[in-house]
């Protein structure tokens, strides 16, 4: 895997993530992700023999893959998550051309190597074997973000980084075809979260293990009055005429198959038999008519 910079502290992300599945994980927006991977598998008119879900935090996935795979194995990123292996998915504990269908839940974007990780589970996928997982992409707790960077220049003259930067959608089909995948495919949707208050959303975070990681992270936790101000500031932009406060979370999904000579290759250039201006009805440009002649 490439070296690059340390945007998680990875231990930090695998210990909260156990508390987390321990303590009550609330599932909403896992359960969410597996009704749509059970929708888009549903397309693949196809079996296959070995499905592995590769550090989804709940087992959410497992009823949705068994559907599409005679046997299945799953990897959890801690202990207590239910995984027939402890592992990481920046080191998969996979061997090259070892699986039929990965798929990942909301996992990925905890990683430090996207790149890295993407090429390992390209590797790991036999020829014609297919990705498709999900992670957040860049517009999830945008107002999040916008109130805190706000709330703390406002009380301690300066900021720090106290929300993820998460991945952007553009970049994510050039990473697929970055780590080997043919016919990749990349959208994403927006979820919103509707809370009574900041502290909802706080806590929410906290219990799914998405509190802040970052590497460079402040270490002291934030004032009072920075999360207060944070808190009203929240109120005042993003509230519905309800009052309630609306959360934003950008769902990304990836899908990308191991290459096989079996699959739709592009056409050569000059390869086409008809001309498109002849389909059209129209001249060719170049051809040295006009219209009318």
């Amino acid at each position: 895997m490439a070296e690059g910079p340390l945007v998680f502290d990875r231990d930090l992300v695998r210990r909260r993530q156990a508390r987390a599945v321990a303590g009550g994980y609330p599932d909403f927006l896992l359960a969410r992700a597996s009704e749509d991977l059970d929708e888009r598998l549903a397309a693949v008119l196809r079996r296959f023999a070995l499905a592995a879900d590769l550090g989804t935090p709940l087992p959410v996935a497992a009823p949705v893959l068994r559907t599409k795979a005679e046997a299945l194995w799953r990897m959890a990123e801690t202990e207590g998550a239910r995984g027939d292996v402890v592992g990481d998915l920046e080191r998969l504990p996979l061997a090259a051309a070892s699986i039929d269908l990965a798929a990942s839940l909301l996992a990925l974007h905890g990683v430090n190597d996207l790149p890295g990780a993407l090429i390992q589970i390209r590797r790991a996928l036999r020829p014609d074997g297919l990705f498709i997982g999900c992670l957040l992409g860049g517009r999830t707790l945008q107002e999040l973000r916008e109130v805190l960077l706000a709330a703390e220049a406002e009380t301690t003259g300066g900021v720090s980084p106290r929300v993820a930067p998460f991945a952007d959608l553009r970049d994510m089909g050039s990473l697929l075809q970055r780590a080997g995948f043919a016919l990749p495919v990349v959208d994403s949707e927006l979820v919103t979260v509707r809370y009574r208050d900041l502290f909802g959303l706080l806590r929410d975070l906290r219990a799914m293990g998405w509190a802040n990681a970052l590497a460079d992270r402040r270490k002291a936790p934030l004032r009072r009055d920075t999360l207060l101000r944070a808190a009203a500031l929240y109120a005042e932009r993003f509230a519905d005429p309800d009052s309630r406060l609306r959360a934003t979370f950008e769902i990304v999904w990836l899908s990308g198959w191991a290459p096989h000579e079996s699959q739709q290759k592009p056409l050569r250039p000059g390869s086409a038999k008809a001309r498109l201006a002849d389909a059209l009805g129209v001249p060719e440009i170049g051809t040295g008519e006009k219209p009318g002649q």
